[in-house]
């Protein structure tokens, strides 16, 4: 589980100091993760990203809107909508506000969040790490994303099986279609390759 106290050193960062607020804002949003309807997009994968960042936060401008991008980018998630990010940064940006940090600083982590929409390249090397960030699940090992593929086909068990297949295979042609799946040197050093060999086996699984 992600410690509150790193809850607590994001928001301290932005200005905020601790408060009841802070701690009831925490466990609401930790209980978003844990609804019974996400697989893949749950606290594990929390849990992957936030450790992901601490590899990158040494590179990053402004690492505590990034961090808290990072904890509500799917706070809001219903598979069986597309407005998920759209609901989670303005939920952010509501909290964010309510709590007292600047108007800018609410902005850029908005922004930040809807780049997780990943329809449109990320602007800014904060924006990069993020998505690098939630994207580093295409590079991970072998088994870690053959388990990820069956996860989220658990978040889409009422979409009959060759729709399904036809249409998740279109995801990582996509991706696959890029120059680079990541845009930061140090995970296109560390994850390209065995992302793309990921995504090639995605694609072999879902079409034969």
């Amino acid at each position: 589980m992600l410690p509150h106290e790193d809850w607590i050193g994001t928001w301290n960062a932005l200005g905020v100091k601790a408060s009841k607020d802070l701690t009831l804002l925490h466990t609401r949003v930790l209980l978003c993760y844990m609804e019974s309807h996400r697989f893949y997009h749950s606290v594990q994968h929390l849990e992957e990203c936030a450790a992901r960042l601490a590899e990158l936060q040494d590179t990053v401008s402004n690492l505590a809107e990034v961090q808290l991008a990072l904890w509500f980018h799917d706070a809001i998630y219903d598979p069986r909508r597309g407005d998920n990010e759209i609901q989670s940064a303005d939920w952010a940006r509501e909290e964010a506000l309510k709590l007292g940090v600047t108007d800018a600083s609410a902005a850029r982590v908005h922004q930040l969040i809807l780049f997780t929409r990943h329809n449109e390249v990320p602007r800014g090397y904060d924006a990069e790490v993020l998505i690098d960030v939630d994207l580093a699940i295409l590079g991970a090992s072998p088994e870690r994303f053959d388990e990820y593929e069956v996860q989220v086909r658990q978040e889409y068990a009422w979409v009959p099986t060759a729709e399904f297949r036809q249409k998740r295979a279109e995801i990582p042609r996509g991706f696959l279609a890029r120059p680079a799946l990541f845009s930061t040197p140090r995970f296109r050093t560390q994850h390209e390759a065995r992302g793309r060999e990921n995504l090639r086996r995605s694609i072999d699984r879902l079409t034969h």
